[in-house]
């Protein structure tokens, strides 16, 4: 006799609400925030999740800088742990990203991108704090950021963002835009065993051999939970890889060293792209978040029209995927970047052309989306 089939579950969600399906499924038990439009509903859902789950905490703090020292503190001491936060909120967690990327703390910031500078357009999408993710803490270090073109993808995204989180010790950066937090679609749920879930490796050696920033075959040292009995002093100052604050050149170099050194080893399993119709594209399209939704279409409009259009979807903003990128633009006759900003990844997509073709831009700031129709008119 066979096992009938189980049938997938199915949901209409909001593109915030899958990202809470995907945190869940990648094993989160703490969250702390602070609501601000248009991320709340990922607090909300969380709000209502988290305290039903045997080891679930869920705290609403006072700001989002507290926010993200609770998150901080939850981590460190073994849990996998996030927050969310939109616009102004991500100014304010700045520092601390800074505080994490120096701790080499793991964690997860969605941010759900809206129009701005300042409060600016709270309710309308943007794309305007993609530079501010890779570069608003200040100092050198790596960050991985992420972003997701519709729902599905937001679960799809969360679950690699804390896979990355765990696996290479690093705080992982989310970005949505509004539209895409707003989408509702209807997605099949994962079940246990769907994704390939990643948790952060624990140390083997008995705790007087342990050094919590020393360096490893993978360069991620192991990472055990406060209070297990190994000894990990945690500073922001620059340490030596017992962790204990040092100025001397030499340690501070191979510490920063190797925190660049353990990302860019795996830069084949860290930058993720789409690629739609681009094996014979002479005119290429390279978008991310909800614009590549517009894009997508236009370049089906343009296939249909007859031009050898293709699109390039960024999956992972930084480490920019450059070798990705480069491939394509040494084919193409032109590329079209559409963004809601004035150019921020553009500017990226220019330093990687290096004169190998033309590219153009399509930048809009008024809080409304570009559209398929605008898109196609630069193709053709």
């Amino acid at each position: 006799m066979t096992t009938p089939h189980k049938k997938r579950r199915a949901a209409f969600l909001l593109g915030n609400e899958a990202v809470v399906e995907g945190a869940l499924a990648a094993g989160c038990t703490f969250y702390a925030g602070y609501p601000i439009t248009p991320s709340t509903e990922i607090m909300e859902s969380m709000a209502r999740r988290l305290p039903r789950m045997p080891e679930g905490v869920f705290l609403q703090m006072e700001d989002e800088i507290a926010s993200m020292g609770a998150v901080i503190g939850a981590s460190l001491a073994g849990r996998k742990a996030m927050t969310a936060t939109s616009g102004p909120g991500f100014s304010l967690l700045q520092e601390q990203i800074g505080y994490a990327a120096m701790t080499e703390t793991p964690l997860v910031v969605v941010t759900v991108m809206r129009g701005g500078a300042s409060t600016g357009l709270p309710t309308n999408p943007g794309q305007g704090d993609v530079q501010q993710a890779r570069w608003g803490a200040h100092g050198d270090h790596p960050i991985l950021v992420l972003s997701a073109c519709d729902v599905p993808e937001c679960l799809e995204m969360t679950v690699v963002a804390f896979n990355f989180a765990e696996k290479y010790r690093s705080p992982v950066i989310l970005l949505l835009d509004e539209v895409t937090a707003h989408t509702r679609e209807k997605i099949e749920l994962p079940e246990p065993g769907d994704f390939e879930i990643f948790s952060r490796m624990t140390p083997a050696m008995p705790p007087e051999w342990y050094k919590p920033y020393e360096e490893s075959l993978r360069g991620v040292p192991p990472m055990p939970p406060l209070g297990a009995g190994y000894r990990f002093h945690v500073t922001g100052l620059t340490h030596d890889p017992c962790g204990f604050p040092t100025s001397k050149p030499e340690e501070v170099r191979a510490m920063v060293e190797r925190q660049f050194r353990k990302i860019d080893r795996f830069f084949h399993d860290i930058q993720l792209v789409t690629l739609v119709e681009a094996d014979d594209a002479d005119v290429l399209v390279i978008a991310y978040g909800c614009v590549a939704r517009s894009a997508r279409l236009a370049v089906q409009q343009a296939r249909e029209a007859g031009v050898h259009a293709g699109l390039l979807i960024l999956k992972t903003l930084f480490p920019f995927p450059r070798m990705h990128v480069e491939k394509r633009l040494r084919a193409c006759r032109l590329v079209v970047v559409p963004e809601l900003n004035m150019g921020q990844i553009s500017r990226e997509v220019k330093r990687v052309n290096e004169g190998l073709t033309t590219v153009r831009t399509i930048n809009r700031i008024d809080g409304q989306m570009i559209t398929p129709s605008q898109i196609l008119k630069e193709i053709t």
